[in-house]
């Protein structure tokens, strides 16, 4: 059960990072916090990558880091949209989708497939995200999931979530051939050395120097996620490790809460509640 312990340990460290990048998105654009989350993250991950060695390349890991690499580039951009368009306590809980639509693309890219008993943990944790907007049942039943997707910042992290249930596949076969800290520590360097451009080139590079006291913290935290993450899936199931992940949601939703006096709590904590059973059982299918 060790996976299960850093499948929590991602979503600890996931929760931390998205509460961070909010904080410091009202003094800082959303370009130069995706770029700290994978810049500063990448001292951490080299200093792993020491202590465990080198791995060997498989023949698979240039068409994983083309693909992933490039996927990336774009959800590390979305991601940090989406957080700044809405309440974290709403985007967030749109990732709780990255495990349905995982139950299509893991089979398709692993070969993967889930137990019954995995299954309905992973539509449970779904379930939970309607009742992030309860209160709009009075219109319709449909009505909590269509508020969903009136706020950009729900519609961008449902992009996010449909993109990283491809990507995370594609991270288990980096991680199958090389190691969680090389591919952890690959992937971060082609999103940075992207970004770099991008911030050269529209020279806001220069913000970084500023403000790094407050932008490394957040870099520190998503290198752990991330390592976490890799750990994970090397030994169990991408489904089973990316739904443990989401439940980072029950933190975000109460920081969501108590750090940026976001309102809904009620509903929302029973959607996170809904969320963590799941996740209980998905464990016990293990």
């Amino acid at each position: 059960m060790l996976w299960l312990i850093f499948s929590f340990l991602t979503a600890a460290f996931e929760s931390a990072k998205d509460i961070l990048s909010k904080k410091e998105l009202k003094a800082t654009d959303e370009y130069t916090i995706a770029w700290s989350l994978r810049a500063f993250s990448l001292p951490i991950l080299a200093a792993f990558l020491i202590l465990t060695g080198m791995p060997e390349i498989g023949e698979r890991f240039w068409a994983a880091i083309l693909i992933g690499g490039g996927l990336n580039i774009l959800t590390s951009i979305l991601y940090i949209k989406a957080l700044k368009a809405s309440d974290i306590s709403a985007t967030v809980p749109m990732l709780a989708f990255t495990p349905i639509f995982l139950l299509v693309t893991s089979p398709l890219i692993l070969n993967e497939a889930p137990t019954i008993l995995g299954m309905a943990g992973i539509f449970l944790i779904v379930l939970g995200s309607y009742f992030i907007n309860l209160s709009e049942r009075r219109k319709s039943f449909l009505a909590p999931i269509k508020a969903l997707f009136t706020e950009k910042g729900p519609r961008l992290m449902l992009i996010v979530a449909l993109i990283w249930s491809i990507t995370s596949n594609i991270d288990k076969i980096g991680v199958q051939n090389s190691s969680p800290a090389f591919w952890a520590l690959t992937v971060n360097s082609v999103i940075a050395g992207y970004l770099t451009i991008y911030l050269v080139k529209t020279k806001k590079i220069a913000q970084t120097a500023k403000e790094y006291k407050t932008l490394l913290p957040i870099g520190a935290l998503s290198s752990f996620s991330m390592l976490f993450q890799m750990i994970a899936i090397s030994m169990s199931l991408v489904s089973y490790v990316i739904s443990i992940k989401r439940t980072s949601i029950i933190i975000s939703v109460i920081g969501g809460y108590f750090i940026f006096k976001e309102r809904m709590i009620k509903e929302r904590i029973a959607a996170a509640i809904i969320m963590s059973a799941g996740a209980v059982i998905i464990a016990m299918s293990q």
